[in-house]
């Protein structure tokens, strides 16, 4: 997964609703937009825009279902954003113990 495309999904998930509606889609299968719209403070057609930029991100995926569009989570981006954590925080964790050994070799 590239830079633009970890950022994205780091982008739609800084938005509150955009995670519940993720933390929502990470228990069911498939769900609709009305669905979630009764669940949360909003019209279906807010709730519509999220979705937007959930897929945008990868995050989302739909599929026509009769009358109805069913939206479901797709994992993969998740994992390339917490993989992207693990080397980020790795690498601070890092630099903190050089620092930490100069502060030492300094105080000597």
């Amino acid at each position: 997964m590239s830079e633009l495309e970890v950022g994205r999904v780091f982008a739609a998930l800084a938005d509150p609703t955009r995670r519940a509606v993720v933390a929502e889609l990470g228990r069911r299968p498939t769900v609709t937009a009305t669905q979630l719209a009764a669940e949360h403070p909003m019209s279906r057609q807010a709730l519509a825009k999220h979705l937007v930029v959930l897929e945008e991100a990868g995050l989302v995926e739909h599929a026509r279902e009769g009358r109805e569009t069913r939206y479901a989570l797709r994992p993969a981006p998740l994992a390339a954003a917490a993989d992207w954590l693990v080397a980020a925080g790795a690498a601070w964790d890092d630099r903190l113990a050089r620092l930490g050994d100069v502060a030492a070799r300094r105080a000597r």
